[in-house]
């Protein structure tokens, strides 16, 4: 009897190691997959905050609240199984996939730069896409569905290097990394947006503080914060292009045309070899401004046909549903 529960106990001391070991694990999984796609996620944390820009302060924290419970569903519920069941039934289908979602951001981004440079053109190619938002509740729910939209893409990029970083693991690893890391990028990137766009209120609590020093924090956020949200939209617009255009880049690459990709490695490395001062900042700029080139060409193809082929078919289509 004594025998046997001394067994019992060293099976529940050897099954407690093995746990504690498998959690070790997929801690270290997870942060070697996080660290993979930072690149991404910083992209993702300067993109979100455009989307409260223009709207009440009382609606601001609600809304990334809305876009970072969209963010979650994305990750878990779609992206998640999704990334999963492709991974083991059609591997092939992935760059296809991740392709179309970087057509996606380059059209966002391109749209973005469009309404910067010819802004009446831009509202009324919104208009004709969209529809007419006059009612403040419409005009939030636009704004919250096209975050979720956008942040689907980047999500899908951040899911695609966790799963290549942990593709020689078992399913039950891969899933569990892939929750977690999708977990732990939808707090710290909506947790750091909700910082950001509520920056000057926190300046204007400050500037009443009745410490000089304090004060002066507190007028420099009330002061600043509008020219660095303009900074953080163009940054966000800058990545939307950047990413969409490298996942082309990259896509095409993986299926055979690897032409643009060496063509931007070769003019990187000689501007690189040519200006001799900081190489590798300088090769890695003329990258991402060649991406971003081609990804405001592919944006702008897509502007023309959203707003003369699909937005006409779309418009017609819909009184027949009503």
């Amino acid at each position: 009897m004594a025998t046997g529960l001394i067994a019992l106990l060293d099976d529940i001391a050897a099954i407690a190691k093995l746990a504690a070991a498998s959690l070790d694990d997929v801690a270290a999984q997870t942060a070697k997959a996080s660290a993979k796609a930072a690149g991404v996620v910083i992209d993702d944390a300067a993109v979100t905050p455009r989307y409260v820009v223009g709207l009440t302060p009382e609606r601001e924290l609600p809304i990334i609240a809305r876009i970072a419970l969209g963010s979650l569903k994305n990750k878990l519920l779609f992206l998640l199984p999704g990334a999963l069941l492709l991974g083991y039934f059609a591997p092939w289908a992935i760059t296809p996939l991740l392709m179309l979602g970087g057509i996606y951001l380059c059209y966002e981004g391109a749209e973005k730069l469009y309404g910067a440079v010819f802004p009446h053109a831009a509202h009324a190619h919104e208009e004709a896409v969209l529809g007419e938002k006059s009612d403040p509740a419409a005009l939030e729910n636009e704004k919250v569905a096209g975050a979720i939209r956008t942040d689907f893409i980047l999500s899908a990029e951040i899911m695609a290097l966790t799963l290549s970083a942990v593709a020689d693991a078992d399913i039950y690893m891969q899933g569990t990394v892939l929750a977690g890391v999708g977990i732990l990028i939808t707090l710290a990137v909506y947790g750091v947006v909700a910082l950001i766009v509520k920056a000057d209120d926190a300046g204007v609590a400050l500037a009443r503080n009745p410490l000089s020093a304090l004060r002066v924090v507190g007028r420099g956020l009330v002061l600043g914060m509008p020219a660095f949200l303009k900074v953080l939209a163009a940054i966000g617009t800058a990545a939307m292009l950047w990413v969409g255009g490298s996942i082309l880049v990259h896509g095409m690459a993986q299926l055979g045309q690897a032409g643009p990709e060496h063509f931007i490695h070769d003019v990187s490395e000689s501007v690189a070899h040519t200006l001799t001062v900081a190489p590798g900042v300088v090769g890695w700029f003329t990258t991402s401004a060649l991406q971003a080139l081609l990804a405001i060409v592919v944006g702008a193809a897509t502007i023309v046909i959203m707003g003369n082929v699909i937005a006409p078919i779309w418009s017609r289509l819909r009184p027949a549903k009503s």
